[in-house]
């Protein structure tokens, strides 16, 4: 195993060049290859995880993207929001999550807390 840590960019776009081969073939997990395969790719997503982070998403986006998953329209989220004027005025940003929303947001629709409790950004 030819293994040593990713510093520079190139060092992780050879890392991507070397492992992409591997990942195609999905070596067992335990075989040599599989081992090699792990490592591999906890050093690329440690990598990462440190070069290009993932903003985690504001408030909204994270209502936006749960409809968009589910197929949901406004009137879905009538329980939460009460009215659509007031779901228009949260997705506009005129308007703040209430505990209670967020609440419902999370139990109805598993839109994760964390997600929901972010301040907001402009973005």
């Amino acid at each position: 195993m030819n293994i040593k840590p990713i510093h520079t960019e190139k060092d992780y776009k050879a890392a991507l060049k070397a492992v992409a081969p591997v990942f195609e073939r999905d070596p067992d997990p335990g075989s040599d290859e599989g081992d090699w395969l792990e490592i591999m790719v906890t050093l690329i997503e440690n990598y990462e995880s440190k070069h290009y982070p993932i903003e985690a998403p504001t408030p909204v986006e994270a209502i936006k993207f749960r409809m968009e998953q589910g197929g949901l329209k406004p009137t879905d989220l009538k329980a939460v929001f009460g009215t659509s004027s007031r779901f228009y005025e949260v997705i506009s940003g005129k308007r703040n999550l209430t505990l209670a929303m967020i609440s419902k947001l999370h139990h109805n629709f598993g839109i994760p807390a964390e997600s929901l409790l972010a301040k907001p950004q402009s973005r």
